[in-house]
């Protein structure tokens, strides 16, 4: 039967009421303690390999979002601007968000649970294996005081039967009548010598089991409880620790549950933003071309040439432009070529032409005997629009400096923005212009701080860029008002040169002058801003009303929220922008695609 304690819970009762040490329940200790510790070890494991897999999903799906994401070069493409295409963007961004935490759930995991139970694990072992030394020299204690009673007791046997003997011995001589007195004597000394040995041995066996029996009490009410209690607190606490690791475990995915709700909410929020009408108007704004429409091709009566008496001093009936046109029909037309322009100056006038039709309006159907200079005349005011609807014309355009590759209203926008990077080039050099000369007066006051002629060279170049830039300023302009570009534009351009070219200028040679000579680019912006700030107040034409927001960013329109009514100043004139006015007196351009507009009748 088990041994009987009073800590019922205790690895105690594994103790048998055996003499020996019970090493069979010592070892039963000993290995549900390593079995505890390899349990630890498992889940560490585990744990780590969980961490792996985490950490391979979030490097994927970062790489995933840098694979989608465009870089800084494709952010400037007309696509972009497309809810779409942010709506995109945004989900790219929130999954590369959702890596992180994923990545943060990796790092908490391998902090908070593999390493710290790593360490605890070795804390564990060293400790286990500290209670099992000090069992393990107990029992040996207890073994080698057993050897000794063992060994006391065994000579207290064999000295006892000595002695029996030599009593015997004794005995035996002492009734012989053979055996001299020396005889009987001497047998009865060595009978007593041999019976103080017995007793001395009997002694010295009583003290060792006395030492024993201490020993051995000591051993299974203090030392191995006290060892087995230390065991069971030991394994206590491991459990107690891997309990904590199973509940971490899940905390450690719950903690960044809310942030990974951000980051889901933000896809979402991605979804419901995408606008497709406003995505069908950004469209629309940047690629209209500022076309007119073709007008009706005209009938080519070939039957005239049949009827028609010819004449050796006349031409003819002429045709209409467009049936001149049709002839030539075969050939390739370059949609904004110049070479398609006929030049006035081969054309000899034959007799005075009639009164002229309108621009762009359909040829008068009576031509009887016209000359051919207004045939050709005719030509030249029908040939461009006609030519310029021509959309399927496979020959590819060159690109050229004023942009006049490009469509009327995608022509103006790029040299609208060519002009405001001049400008800010310009702006650049005169602020370095600026600080050459400060720098300049400076060496000059104070020579020691350095040779005002190290910065003649640096003082040309500047000047030259400048000047350069004006040229370039200039040139876009002249480009820009071709193309019929916005006035409100040119403003804006002659604020910030003028504020920038206000400043004292210096001269190739390094000389500082005080006086800067303006140049026609100054008069230019000069002349416009007078005429704009004299304009008179215009009357309106007409009410419109907002059917999108439109934020106004650009200079020279205004914003509007949807539903917004506004008043008519100016009509769209083909470029796709109306300007309004507020009732506060703001006013602006706006989209025209964008509002509902009703003009006075």
């Amino acid at each position: 039967f088990f041994w009987g304690f009073t800590c019922s819970t205790s690895f105690l009762f594994l103790i048998c009421l055996s003499c020996s040490f019970p090493q069979d329940q010592y070892d039963i200790i000993e290995k549900h303690t390593q079995s505890g510790l390899e349990l630890v070890e498992k889940y560490v494991k585990f744990v780590k390999e969980r961490t792996e897999i985490e950490q391979n999903y979030a490097k994927q799906l970062r790489n995933l979002s840098k694979k989608y994401n465009l870089k800084r070069s494709s952010k400037d493409e007309p696509e972009c601007r497309l809810s779409s295409y942010q709506s995109f963007l945004d989900i790219v961004n929130e999954m590369n968000d959702y890596a992180g935490q994923r990545e943060l759930i990796a790092e908490n995991l391998m902090m908070n649970i593999c390493i710290d139970l790593t360490k605890y694990l070795q804390e564990l072992k060293q400790e286990r294996k500290t209670y099992l030394m000090e069992a393990k020299k107990a029992q040996q204690s207890l073994e080698s005081t057993y050897k000794q009673l063992d060994n006391s007791k065994k000579r207290f046997e064999r000295e006892w039967r000595e002695a029996e003997r030599a009593a015997q011995y004794a005995e035996k001589t002492d009734q012989d009548i053979n055996a001299t007195k020396a005889d009987v004597e001497k047998a009865k000394q060595q009978a007593h010598m041999r019976a103080h040995v017995a007793e001395e041995c009997k002694n010295d066996y009583a003290a060792q089991l006395q030492k024993y029996n201490k020993e051995q009490n000591q051993f299974y009410f203090n030392d191995m409880p006290l060892i087995f209690n230390k065991l069971q607190d030991l394994d206590e606490r491991r459990v107690q620790k891997l309990a904590q690791g199973y509940i971490l475990f899940s905390d450690t995915e719950k903690h960044v549950m809310p942030i990974i709700g951000k980051c889901l909410e933000g896809i979402t929020k991605a979804g419901t933003n995408v606008n497709e009408k406003n995505d069908s108007m950004v469209v629309i704004e940047q690629n209209k071309s500022g076309f007119e429409r073709p007008g009706d091709l005209e009938f080519e009566d070939y039957s005239q040439g049949i009827n028609r008496a010819s004449s050796d001093s006349s031409l003819g009936t002429p045709k209409g432009p467009m049936d001149l046109l049709g002839k030539n029909r075969s050939k390739n037309f370059w949609l904004f070529s110049k070479k398609s322009k006929l030049s006035s100056s081969t054309l000899t006038p034959f007799s005075t032409p009639p009164a002229p039709s309108p621009a762009n309006g359909p040829p008068s159907p009576k031509f009887g005997r016209d000359p051919l200079s207004y045939c050709l005349k005719e030509i030249n005011k029908t040939v461009k629009p006609r030519i310029s609807s021509f959309r399927t014309l496979r020959r590819s355009p060159t690109v050229t400096e004023d942009f006049a590759h490009l469509p009327p209203e995608q022509r103006r926008k790029r040299l609208q923005q060519k002009l405001e990077e001049i400008c800010k080039e310009l702006q650049k050099e005169v602020d370095q212009s600026e600080a050459l000369g400060k720098m300049k007066d400076v060496y000059e006051k104070n020579p020691q701080m350095g040779d005002p002629a190290s910065l003649a060279s640096q003082i040309n170049q500047t000047s030259q860029n400048i000047e350069r830039l004006r040229a370039e300023l200039n040139k876009y302009e002249t480009w820009l008002a071709e193309a019929g570009g916005r006035g409100d534009t040119l403003r804006y351009k002659t604020h910030t040169f003028n504020n920038n070219g206000a400043h004292d200028m210096h001269s190739p040679d390094g000389a500082h002058s005080d006086e800067s000579t303006p140049d026609a680019s100054q008069a230019i912006y000069a002349e416009f801003d007078d005429d704009f700030e004299d304009e008179e107040v215009t009357a309106p034409i007409g009410k419109c009303t907002a059917m999108y927001n439109f934020p106004g960013a650009s200079e020279g329109t205004i914003s509007m929220q949807e539903g917004e009514v506004l008043a008519v100043v100016e009509e769209d004139k083909g470029d796709g922008w109306t300007r309004v006015r507020r009732n506060n007196g703001d006013e602006g351009y706006i989209p025209t695609s964008y509002v509902t507009i009703n003009l006075n009748k």
